[in-house]
Formats: structure tokens, sequence, C-alpha cells
């Protein structure tokens, strides 16, 4: 019993920078043997015993204790793309309202994948025809995020370069009596879809329709005064697919185009357009699509173009972000948010900032593929696969949360070298200390300590609490660390240590002080020694660190 609950223990350490939880151990245990809960309480102080020995050791130990093996990575395969035998051209097609989020990145990895696979062409379209909704540095930025990714693009495509293309084939559709064009309100036009019962307009003749149409252009009408609309079934079960708009006035001023263009498409228009004219093959997209393919298939019907392969895809619920766009700029704009990397925010710059990396959600979504059933989105497998990357290259360093100030009695002058990597050659660092220093401690663990009981303080020394501000030194080597009951603290010296923070994806911030080491390491991911992950950045005197994960 007692070599199992020490297995989970450090499998848990492990899995948590070095520090088990009692109450996670336990909780698995008692997972793995429901036999022994009517014993929880007799349980508790042997589980509280070995979670403390464990959480003594060194990583490697931990690791050796866990019986960890490097498991060999089989790369999950995609399933085979249908009708792929001629060639592969596949489309990412964002909004440029912001920046991608981690919702995004799957349409990137997936789309990317299956091109690399197929040795196919990937086309990046910004689907920008309504000017309401774009945001001039967002092309930058979606760019600059699928390059991180590792996404190769091969093509750029901006719809609001295609205005002319868009409005020919608007003119062809009504020439074949696809599309017609109305001045009725926008009431009228929902109750005619509601009721199925057809717009006079809907069977005039396609030159009255042209010429309302050619008014449209002409600035004769303003927003809201006039639309185009594709012919559909009136009779469809779903009011929205019912004779949908194609075309309307927007009065507003596009970032790329000016004032050029008064008659925008709408999206499911544009994009048959386009994904008829760029030549896309398959078309990756989640179920919440379906009614969009739904509408497009009228606009290949009519045009007698051949459809891509649609597939889609079940839906990933997010939480614990906010992924909106709008509401995020808003929020940069009262000062809410930092910025679009901001550490509370879901977006793929808030992840990078805090040292998740491209491979770890590359792997994450190849794991889920194009599953039809809808999923909640695991922030701990990301987590995980994010710290398998990172763990082997990750510098240690200590981080002293809500500091106190004690002096060591009785430890002369030292230099402790400190290695950088417990298991790898990542280097190491120096501390110089004088004679009985003063050090900084977490005051959690300090406050937690009884006159006359000892704890270590990592790769310095063993010191016992003599009052409430002085310990005193027992001796410089470990000696029986299971006699420590856990008690391994991170310290930072107190002249030399660095004022610094840690920015918490939950909003939370928690005050402390870094070893001076860390200003060599900004701009790097790092493990706060029994703290997480994330990744230090200079800010002028202090050191602010973005949290990752533990």
């Amino acid at each position: 019993m007692e070599d199992e609950i020490r297995r989970i223990a450090a499998t848990n350490a492990v899995e948590h920078g070095g520090s088990a939880s009692l109450k996670a151990v336990l909780s698995r245990l008692l997972g793995s043997h429901p036999e022994l809960r009517p014993r929880v309480k007799e349980l508790i102080p042997l589980v509280r015993r070995i979670v403390e020995e464990v959480n003594a050791l060194p990583l490697e130990e931990q690791e050796k204790m866990a019986q960890i093996r490097e498991k060999k990575e089989t790369k999950r395969g995609l399933e085979p793309l249908p009708g792929a035998e001629g060639g592969v051209v596949m489309r990412m097609a964002p909004n440029p309202s912001g920046p991608l989020h981690i919702g995004h990145s799957r349409m990137a990895v997936l789309n990317d994948e299956y091109v690399k696979m197929y040795g196919g062409r990937l086309i990046l379209r910004f689907e920008d025809t309504n000017p309401t909704r774009v945001d001039p540095e967002a092309y930058d930025m979606i760019a600059e995020d699928l390059e991180w990714l590792g996404v190769e693009v091969h093509e750029k495509v901006y719809q609001s370069d295609r205005m002319e293309l868009y409005y020919r084939v608007a003119e062809e559709m009504i020439r074949r009596g696809c599309a017609y064009a109305t001045t009725r309100s926008q009431e009228e036009i929902r109750e005619s879809r509601r009721r199925g019962i057809p717009l006079p307009e809907r069977n005039a003749p396609p030159e009255e329709n042209m010429e309302t149409w050619r008014r449209m252009l002409e600035g004769e009408f303003g927003e809201g005064e006039a639309v185009l609309i594709v012919k559909t079934d009136l009779s469809h079960p779903n009011p929205s697919v019912r004779d949908f708009v194609a075309f309307r006035i927007l009065e507003r001023e596009h970032p790329r185009t000016g004032t050029k263009y008064r008659v925008f498409p709408t999206y499911n228009f544009a994009v048959a357009v386009d994904d008829h004219y760029n030549g896309v093959t398959h078309v990756l997209r989640g179920k919440d699509h379906m009614v969009n393919t739904e509408k497009q298939r009228y606009v290949y019907r009519c045009m007698g173009w051949r459809e891509p392969v649609f597939i889609h895809y079940g839906l990933v619920r997010i939480v614990g972000v906010n992924l909106k766009t709008s509401r995020i700029r808003e929020g940069i704009l009262r000062g809410e948010y930092s910025g679009w990397d901001d550490v509370r925010l879901g977006t793929l710059r808030a992840l990078r900032s805090r040292g998740i990396r491209p491979e770890a959600i590359r792997e994450y979504w190849l794991e889920v593929g194009l599953k039809d059933v809808d999923i909640n989105f695991s922030w701990e497998t990301l987590y995980a696969i994010n710290r398998k990357i990172v763990d082997p290259v990750a510098p240690r360093i200590f981080f002293v949360p809500h500091p106190k100030e004690i002096s060591i009695r009785g430890l002369g002058e030292a230099r402790v070298t400190i290695p950088l990597h417990p298991s790898r050659d990542l280097g190491s660092r120096t501390i110089t200390l004088p004679a009985e220093p003063r050090i900084l401690v977490p005051s959690r663990d300090w406050d937690g300590l009884r006159i006359g009981e000892v704890a270590r303080l990592k790769y310095l020394a063993n010191v016992r609490k003599v009052s409430d501000s002085a310990a005193e030194l027992v001796s410089r080597e470990p000696g029986d660390v299971s006699a420590l009951r856990g008690r391994i603290w991170q310290w930072a010296p107190s002249g030399d240590s660095i004022r610094g923070r840690i920015l918490y994806p939950d909003g939370s911030v928690e005050g402390g002080a870094f070893e001076p080491y860390a200003t060599k390491l900004t701009e790097k991911i790092v493990q706060m020694e029994r703290v997480g992950f994330g990744v230090l950045y200079g800010r002028g005197g202090w050191l602010e660190a973005r949290f990752a994960h533990r």
C-alpha cells in the first residue's frame, strides 16, 4: 500500500513542478481503490507523511519513483480527405477584426496539416467585406499569428480587392433569374421569409431587377433602402435559408478601399464566389456553418459551378477566457486589458506571452482532429502537452511570493552554486552571501513554521526557526529529508533580490521577489520553483512573470 501511495505522490509531484498535493493523491488513491473509502480518516496521516517525504526529494528522484518512461510519440494521423486525388486547395478565411484566438487555431492547424499531407496549397483569405468589422491592424496580426503557429500560407486574398468580381457574378445571377433587387423594408422582407410568400420583385423580369441593382451601385439609395437577394426555396423548413440577402448598402469608409464602394456582399455570397474562383477543393468548418453551406450551394447551382467538398466538424466549447473580439477591443480602450496579449485572454498572442508553445497547440488539435461530436476544450490537456515540451528546456529560478525577511545566525560567508535544471545540463547560477545573511522566504511558509522546527533553504542550508525574524544554522547538508516533512523552500538574498510579480490568467496578481539571476532570463520561459512555468519580462528595474501553468 505504501509503495502505491508513494508512486501516486511522485507522479503528482512531477506533474506539478515537484510538489504533490495531499488532496490530489488521496483522491487518486480512493479512485483506484474505492474499498478504502471507509478508512479515509485512517489513511490521511499515512498519505500526508508520504506526500511530505516525496516533496522533499529532488525532481529527478521523484521521476524515478514515479517510474515515468519516455513514451514513443505516435503522431495521430488525420482521416484521409475524400476526393483529394486531383489535388488539394484549402483556405482559412478569418474576419480581420482582431488577432486569432485559440478557437481559430483549430481551423488553421487542420487546414495546414491537410495541405502538407497532400502537397497542396493553402490560401489565407481575409473576409473584409463588412467595413464596420475591420481593424486595419488585424491583417498583419493574423499573418503573424499564423507564422508563429507554423502555418504555411501560399497565397493571400483580400475580399475587399474583389468587389468588381462580386458585382459581375451578381449581375449574371440576375440575368439567370436567380437573384432580384428590392427596396422593400427589412420588416417586409422578414415577413416574406417567415410566411414563405414571395415579394413582387421576386418574379419581376431580370431587366427590372437589373435596373434597381444599377441604381444601388450609382448611389440612388441610402443605407438600408435597397438590397439584392438570392432566390432559394420559400418553403424551406429553415426561414433563414429562404431568399437570403446577398448585397446591402453600407455608408462606411473601408480601411483598404476608402469610399470607392458602398454596396457590399454578405458573407455567404462572397464566400461562395471566392471558393469557386480560388479553386478551393475542400472546406473545413464547424457544424455551426451547416446552414451557411446550404445557402452557398444556391449560388453554386445557379452558376453551374462544381462544389468543393464540405466537411463539418463538431463544435468546441471554450470556457474560462474572453474570446469575443469586440469585447476585448472595448476592454483595451477602457484600460481593462493591457492589450491583445493580456494574460486573461484566449488570443494566441496572450498564450504566446505566457509560454504556451505552438507545437503544443498543434498537438492538441491533431488529437481532437475532425470529430463530429461537440467537445469541451481542455486547458489542462493543453498545459500537460506544453509542460512536456518546455520542462526539459526551462531554467529553474526562485521566486519568493509575499516575502518575509529573516536573518540566518551561524551561517558564515557562502557561495552557493545552483543548477538551472535538476536533470539537464543547462548551466548554473551562483549566489554569494555574507556571514549571517538576511534573506527572503515565503511568508506563508515561514508563518506556518513553529519555533524550534527545521526547514531547508534549497541548495543552501537547513535552518531552525528561533524567533519571528530569525533562524539559526543547523547544517549545510540536507541530511534526512524525510524529517523535514516537505519543508524545502525557495529563497532570495534580501539586498540583491529583484522586486517582481506574477500575473495569472484568472486575473489575480501575486507580488514577491526574484533571485538576481532572473534578470538574465527575460523573454524566456522559466520554471519558478514551487510556483510553476511562465515567461519573464523586464519592467524597468523589476520583473513580471506571465504564468503559464504548473
